[in-house]
């Protein structure tokens, strides 16, 4: 018994120890073919998971960059109700511990988003509608900033689910990355007319790198080092569209790509960003 204990113990001290000793910022745009789902792992210890891809192998990513005693979601955003973002969502429902859901509230008819929907109501998972610009602070020097949408979409139907995407900027002391879901350029327009501050050392290239996102003027405000492009292979899209690969190697953005690369995984410990092997 006395052992047993013992052992309890050194598990929980080793556990803090590494959330203390891990003072960095991880990004991991995890493989789940043609679809997104990106893993963020807080200096401070929390995870954040923006969409699920399309199916459970999210599931299988998630056990392959977490430790296997971390069963718990602190944050689940879905910037938009497409199946290639909220399918895998419904899963990770059903195996980790989701402590909040952040969305548009945009009105969609996919089974899956419903079928999501529904599991949130029965599992009462507190769910907030992002409907102005805000933030999460994980820590003093860490924070989630939500960009987009500047309005109320919740309840509504619209024409192009990929512009109600949820846009997030995370900072983390002089690192930052843009999160930017399926947002086409309409959407990238109309944050450089109202003067959102989007430049970011890391980009999640737009809809899966398709020439309906990443505009000249959005990558000139932006000025990423740093492209991640998350699309599947021999996808029958066609993404990513050859014209933004050429946009990106004009700009001197090195791009990864899930495709060609396989999950992704960006670490920063305050200043650049560096992949790990």
């Amino acid at each position: 018994m006395l052992a047993t204990c013992l052992f309890v113990i050194l598990i929980a001290v080793t556990i803090g120890f590494l959330y203390k000793a891990d003072a960095h910022l991880e990004i991991d745009f995890l493989d789940v073919g043609q679809g997104d789902s990106i893993l963020i792992k807080a200096p401070s210890g929390q995870n954040i998971l923006i969409d699920g891809g399309p199916d459970k192998t999210v599931l299988r990513r998630l056990s392959e960059n977490l430790p296997w005693w971390d069963r718990q979601i602190d944050l689940i955003i879905l910037t938009h109700p497409h199946d290639d973002h909220v399918g895998g969502l419904i899963e990770v429902l059903k195996h980790y511990q989701v402590k909040r859901i952040v969305y548009s509230g945009v009105i969609h008819s996919s089974p899956a988003y419903i079928n999501w929907l529904e599991q949130i109501k029965n599992k009462e998972i507190p769910l907030t509608i992002i409907d102005r610009p805000q933030n999460i602070n994980f820590s003093a020097d860490c924070k989630l900033q939500f960009i987009y949408p500047r309005k109320n979409l919740a309840g509504q139907s619209v024409a192009n689910l990929n512009n109600s995407s949820v846009i997030t900027k995370l900072i983390y002391k002089k690192a930052s990355a843009l999160l930017v879901g399926d947002a086409e350029q309409e959407v990238e327009n109309e944050m450089i007319d109202q003067k959102v501050n989007l430049s970011a050392q890391l980009l999640k290239v737009g809809h899966h790198g398709s020439d309906t996102a990443s505009g000249e003027e959005f990558l000139n405000s932006v000025k990423p080092e740093i492209g991640i492009i998350q699309v599947g292979v021999d996808n029958s899209f066609g993404h990513p569209s050859k014209r933004i690969l050429k946009k990106l190697e004009r700009a001197n953005v090195r791009v990864l790509r899930n495709d060609l690369d396989g999950t992704i995984k960006m670490i920063s410990e305050g200043e650049k960003w560096q992949t790990i092997p």
